[in-house]
C-alpha cells in the first residue's frame, strides 16, 4: 500500500502530487515532466503509473516525456481527448495503483471530464481543481448545478479524508472566504495559520474534509450568513444552494 505522499512544486503554484510505495511511484497530473524526473532520480524512484484529472496543459503536459522513458500506465477521464491515456476512467471505476484502491468520481464544473481519485485505504481524495482549500475551481466549462453536485460527493465522504489539490490557491480563496462568511471562527482562525506558512514559503495542504466543510463557503451555501451575503452580492432574494454557489462563484471570479 502507498506509505507516503509528497508534492513536487511546479510552475508557479501547482502541486504534483507523488504517491510512493517502496521505490515504486505514482504521479498525479504531472505538467511539468522535468520536476517529476528530477525528484525520481533523486529518490531512486521507479514512475508505474500517471493519473489525470483532466485535459488543461498544466495538469497533462508531462504525459508524453514521461511515458517516452517509462514504462507506466496512464489513467484518466473518458472520451479520448486527452493525448497517452491508456485506461480512460468514468463514474463508479475502481482502480488499483501500488497495491491501494481507488474510487473514481466524475467532478464536472472546472471542465466537463473532471474525475477525481479517492482512496479509502489512504484516506486521501486527489481533486484536481474541483476544489481548492477555501474555494473550488472556475467553471470554465461546466455549469453551477454540475460543481456543486461535484463538491456534494466530496462533502460526504469520510471527514478525516485528507485533500490533495494541484494549486496553492488557499490563501487567496480564504481571503474571499472571510468576505462570505466574516464571523466564521474556525475561518478566521485557520486564515491566520496558513498566513503564517504562506510567510514561511510553506505549502497549505493537504487539507482535509472535515476542514473544508468548516471553512469554504462553496461547500456552506446553506449557512444563513452565507447565503445572505451571496443574495446581496446578487441583488436577489430567496436564493438556492445552487445559485448562491453560482453567486459566490461570480463574486470570487470578480474579487
Amino acid at each position: 500500500m502507498i506509505s507516503n505522499i509528497e508534492a513536487i512544486p511546479a510552475f508557479s503554484d501547482n502541486y504534483i502530487w507523488i504517491l510512493i510505495k517502496g521505490n515504486s511511484a505514482a504521479v498525479v497530473d504531472p505538467g511539468d515532466a522535468s520536476a517529476v524526473e528530477s525528484f525520481l532520480n533523486k529518490n531512486n524512484l521507479n514512475l508505474e503509473a500517471i493519473l489525470i484529472t483532466h485535459h488543461h496543459f498544466d495538469h497533462t503536459g508531462g504525459i508524453t516525456e514521461l511515458t517516452s522513458r517509462w514504462k507506466t500506465k496512464v489513467y484518466g477521464p473518458k472520451g479520448g481527448h486527452i493525448k497517452g491515456i491508456d485506461s480512460e476512467l468514468s463514474e463508479n471505476s475502481n482502480i488499483k495503483i501500488l497495491d491501494t484502491q481507488f474510487h473514481i468520481f466524475e467532478t464536472p464544473g472546472h471542465t466537463l471530464d473532471h474525475i477525481a481519485y479517492y482512496s479509502r485505504d489512504i484516506d486521501s481524495l486527489f481533486c484536481g481543481d474541483t476544489l481548492f482549500s477555501g474555494g473550488c475551481g472556475r467553471l470554465f466549462e461546466g455549469t453551477p448545478l454540475q460543481m456543486f453536485d461535484s463538491l456534494n460527493k466530496f462533502s460526504n465522504l469520510p471527514e478525516k479524508t485528507k485533500v490533495y489539490c494541484t494549486h496553492e490557491y488557499t490563501l487567496s480563496n480564504l481571503t474571499f472566504a472571510l468576505e462570505v462568511e466574516p464571523d466564521n471562527v474556525d475561518l478566521k482562525k485557520y486564515f491566520e495559520e496558513v498566513s503564517s506558512l504562506r510567510d514561511s514559503n510553506l505549502m497549505s495542504l493537504p487539507s482535509s474534509i472535515n476542514l473544508e466543510n468548516r471553512i469554504n463557503p462553496f461547500l456552506r451555501t446553506s449557512v444563513d450568513q452565507v447565503k445572505e451575503n451571496a443574495e446581496n452580492y446578487a441583488n436577489k432574494q430567496n436564493l438556492q444552494p445552487v445559485e448562491i454557489l453560482a453567486a459566490i462563484r461570480d463574486w470570487k471570479d470578480n474579487f
